[in-house]
């Protein structure tokens, strides 16, 4: 009896993650999210569970092929999603979109740094004092990262080619090949090269694990994945508006809708991250954080710079100098946190309190 109500529990549970999915991407295209506001409210409540979906399928996904293909699977998925909208967004909005791509990447992997990784090392801290993970993995990731920050968001204010925090042509094709070919190198070391460092006890799928999550299951929880990232995307960009009316309203920056965006594209991610912490996979979580960094700076940047030098739509890159040194400090803390191969909480809180100095930065510069 018992084992027939978990059965029960587990079926309702699938079917909720696969029909909220299909009734949000309903709400999206019957065109109801313009200029109402009860409608508006729904897509945020469907959206919020969304998210709770896309985590659901990852998981399974994950369960299938082991690590670190289930992170690598659910960070590369969010990121095409997020190349796709900001690429058509950029195409048609010209010059006012200008610094859309930058300054979405940037919220984006400043939140990963301090927000993913400062919660994960915080409460999985809490839970079980110390814990460790692959100090290899950690160079590797953070040596790429670095490199392709320089290339993508720090060298272009300073270059003279072109006046501005602008790339020329060559050098926008340059960039795209260098980070083209470390986030290759990186992925190739992730899977192949040094997969060892990136993986803990218990992390390598054997065919009974294999064989515990169906086929069918595997295939639907893939498609059931993309949907549940495209809607959350989707509905998030549709109900910017309206949240930048409110922002506006009180007095708050515009910017700092890119924010809440890039917190709600990467629930996904988060959840997943700080749910591995706690059942003690620090390694997972710095996985999904540091691989979801490089992947997001290191492909959106390099389409968005493609797709601007084939379609001629304006392209800023270079971050302000109030914005750089925000991102040395993250990369630099979560490098001095991570070196050593073992984490607490207080690495922890001073990610955390590196969150909360560039929200209030934004909000005061």
């Amino acid at each position: 009896m018992g084992e027939d109500t978990k059965v029960s529990k587990v079926r309702k549970f699938y079917e909720w993650t696969t029909s909220v999915p299909i009734l949000a991407v309903i709400l999206y295209l019957s065109g109801y999210l313009d200029n109402n506001f009860m409608f508006q409210v729904i897509a945020g409540v469907l959206l919020v569970i969304c998210v709770m979906s896309a985590v659901h399928h990852s998981e399974i996904v994950a369960h299938r092929v082991g690590e670190p293909y289930g992170t690598i699977i659910l960070a590369v998925s969010i990121t095409i999603i997020e190349v796709a909208i900001i690429v058509s967004l950029m195409i048609t909005g010209g010059e006012q979109y200008a610094s859309f791509a930058r300054d979405t990447v940037y919220s984006a992997v400043m939140l990963l740094l301090n927000g993913i990784v400062g919660l994960s090392l915080f409460i999985g801290g809490r839970k079980f004092h110390t814990q460790t993970f692959s100090p290899h993995s950690v160079k590797i990731a953070l040596v790429s990262l670095i490199s392709i920050v320089a290339f993508t968001m720090i060298l272009p204010t300073f270059t003279k080619g072109e006046p501005g925090p602008y790339y020329t042509e060559a050098q926008i094709l340059f960039e795209f090949f260098a980070c083209i070919a470390i986030y290759a190198a990186f992925i190739s070391a992730q899977t192949v090269g040094h997969r060892e460092y990136f993986i803990t006890d218990g992390d390598d799928v054997t065919e009974d694990k294999r064989h515990a999550i169906s086929k069918t299951a595997f295939f639907i929880s893939i498609v059931f994945l993309l949907i549940s990232l495209t809607i959350v995307v989707l509905l998030a960009k549709s109900l910017s508006l309206p949240l930048e009316k409110v922002i506006v309203h009180y007095g708050l920056p515009k910017s700092l809708v890119g924010i809440i965006i890039a917190a709600v594209i990467l629930l996904p991610e988060g959840i997943a991250a700080v749910s591995a912490a706690r059942k003690n996979k620090l390694q997972t979580s710095l996985n999904l954080a540091l691989g979801s960094a490089i992947a997001s700076i290191g492909l959106t940047i390099p389409v968005v710079s493609l797709a601007s030098y084939i379609y001629d739509f304006p392209l800023v890159l270079g971050l302000d100098l109030l914005s750089i040194i925000l991102l040395v400090i993250s990369i630099f803390t979560v490098m001095i946190s991570l070196i050593g191969g073992r984490s607490n909480a207080v690495y922890g809180v001073v990610l955390l309190v590196n969150l909360i100095a560039y929200i209030f930065l934004t909000i005061n510069p």
